[in-house]
């Protein structure tokens, strides 16, 4: 890809009656938590069916898998999906890139990746969720060098608010605003994704680690393995569960009974305490494909019906430690709407909406239940008390940080701005989300 504008097509008549209308009342995101207010919902099934739709209307936001839980992409106007667009994954060997259709889910692309002998860097917990979405929103895995699923992006490709094309390569000039744009420079169609050689994971899980550990050894822990996640209910001193996933190509590792005074689990275990582990991938130190094992559930099981809500906050990595006692001590307010809190770390990077922008972070996601007024109780409790770490919250999760406090932790944002002027200068893509916090 080159950092191009090209003139699109608007197709015929026949394309026009393709295009698969409807007028909405029930269409939500996968939590159920927002219903979208959108009077028509398109699902193009070609580039020129898309072109015309955009070109067309006066509002436009893009649904992907709708696994954000706030209104990031709602509109009044018109909803579009591209995940009826052609799928396409073209491997470029001599550069170690593949160009994928960006409506595909991470689970579709993953799977052709590996047969074809590469791997992405990291993956998030959940392979369901399409890969344009995933990156203009900031959703990441874990491990100290792993930055966020957007870090692979090399290229991009989208449709403009004219219904033209617009392309950015890495190293052109607002590239860095492009990619994690939340949706507001139009909708993408295609990514281009660094590539690596195809390696194993093995994935093991211990249980009962102190908070005490991270007061001595914070480092050693968060980087015992390629990606590390800790599980927490708040209800005790420890950690329930700490998943360790290795590569098999740079780490031996070995899965002695203790590690740290944790146990090592004598099973398969649910991040939620009492569930099942059959959705979850494979652990007890099995080696498997990279795909199989870096998410934290298996692509072919639903993990869940929706019915949670979520949240998270970034903090600076060195502040990971005041943050853990900071929440620790709202610890009776959060265990009777939590189901499970997920903490770990993302690299810095150089995206200008990125809430790791130049700075290692400490993720601390939190999965409830879906009484939204207990929760919202809460959170604005969690944003009080990380407050003095500069958090930021994830973009597509459950928050209440005032628009102003969002605004100031990004100190690209007046780029981001001026960018959106570029390609969207009616802010055809805007919606009051957009309105609020950029």
């Amino acid at each position: 890809m080159t950092g191009t504008t090209t003139t699109g097509t608007t197709g015929d008549e026949q394309a026009r009656r393709a295009v698969t209308q409807t007028t909405p009342s029930d269409v939500t995101n996968w939590a159920g938590n927002i219903t979208f207010q959108a009077t028509r919902v398109h699902r193009p099934t070609s580039l020129s069916e898309l072109q015309e739709i955009v070109a067309g209307a006066e509002r436009v936001r893009t649904l992907g898998t709708g696994h954000s839980f706030n209104r990031i992409a709602d509109t009044p106007a018109d909803l579009v999906s591209v995940a009826r667009l052609p799928e396409a994954v073209t491997v470029d060997r001599e550069h170690a890139q593949a160009t994928v259709s960006a409506g595909m889910r991470y689970a579709q692309v993953c799977s052709q990746l590996d047969d074809a002998g590469y791997a992405l860097h990291n993956l998030g917990s959940l392979p369901h969720i399409s890969v344009a979405g995933a990156c203009a929103t900031g959703t990441h895995g874990s491990g100290i060098t792993n930055g966020n699923l957007a870090t692979a992006v090399s290229g991009i490709e989208w449709v403009t608010a004219d219904g033209s094309l617009a392309t950015l390569t890495r190293g052109d000039a607002g590239f860095d605003g492009a990619v994690l744009s939340l949706g507001m420079l139009g909708v993408a169609t295609r990514m281009t994704l660094d590539l690596q050689p195809a390696f194993t994971v093995r994935q093991v899980v211990y249980e009962d680690l102190a908070f005490a550990r991270l007061a001595t050894d914070l480092d050693e822990v968060l980087g015992s393995a390629y990606s590390v996640s800790l599980f927490t209910d708040w209800t005790s001193p420890s950690f329930g569960q700490v998943w360790l996933k290795s590569r098999t190509d740079t780490s031996e590792m070995p899965t002695p009974p203790r590690w740290m005074d944790a146990r090592l689990a004598d099973g398969p275990r649910h991040p939620v305490p009492g569930m099942p582990a059959d959705h979850c991938t494979e652990q007890l130190g099995v080696p498997g494909p990279w795909y199989q094992r870096l998410p934290h559930f298996r692509p072919e099981l639903v993990p869940s019906a929706g019915e949670e809500l979520q949240t998270e906050y970034l903090v600076p990595r060195p502040d990971a430690l005041a943050a853990v006692e900071a929440v620790a001590r709202l610890s009776s307010k959060i265990a009777p709407v939590l189901q499970i809190c997920e903490l770990r770390t993302v690299a810095r990077d150089e995206l200008w909406l990125s809430p790791s922008y130049r700075r290692d972070t400490f993720a601390i996601h939190f999965t409830w239940t879906t009484d939204i007024d207990a929760v919202t109780s809460v959170v604005r409790d969690l944003e009080a008390a990380l407050a003095p770490f500069g958090a930021l919250p994830h973009w597509g999760k459950v928050f209440t940080t005032a628009p102003e406090v969002v605004r100031a932790g990004y100190e690209r944002l007046d780029d981001a701005r001026q960018l959106r002027q570029r390609y969207d200068p009616g802010a055809k893509f805007t919606n009051e989300f957009l309105e609020t916090y950029v």
